[in-house]
């Protein structure tokens, strides 16, 4: 084995590592606030954009690193989307509230 394939296999490993807390505590906390929704959408654009570069590689650890990029950009973007509510009262819906007459024993 060659020692830029070998250095391609660690980077690899490394890049997707350093990932996983990242990832792991977003789906965990599901709080997503420093993220933007732009940042989120420029990314898995530039991703589709890119798989287009990575496909005519020959198939090796590029292809590795860019599929778990693809994932993991795809991922944030959908946890965005799905718990921002949990963390931003303001995209929630009003719950109706009640008048302090309603629970009044008198009434």
């Amino acid at each position: 084995m060659n020692i830029s394939v070998l250095a391609g296999m660690v980077s690899t490993v490394l890049f997707a590592v350093s990932y996983l807390p990242m990832l792991l505590k977003a789906l965990h906390t599901r709080d997503l606030d420093s993220y933007s929704l732009g940042y989120l959408v420029l990314s898995n654009a530039a991703n589709a954009v890119h798989s287009v570069y990575v496909v005519s590689l020959p198939p090796g650890p590029i292809w590795a690193l860019h599929f778990f990029y693809v994932v993991a950009s795809a991922l944030l973007l959908i946890w965005y989307l799905r718990f921002r509510s949990v963390h931003n009262p303001a995209t929630e819906p009003a719950s109706p509230r009640r008048h302090h007459h309603e629970h009044h024993p008198s009434n």
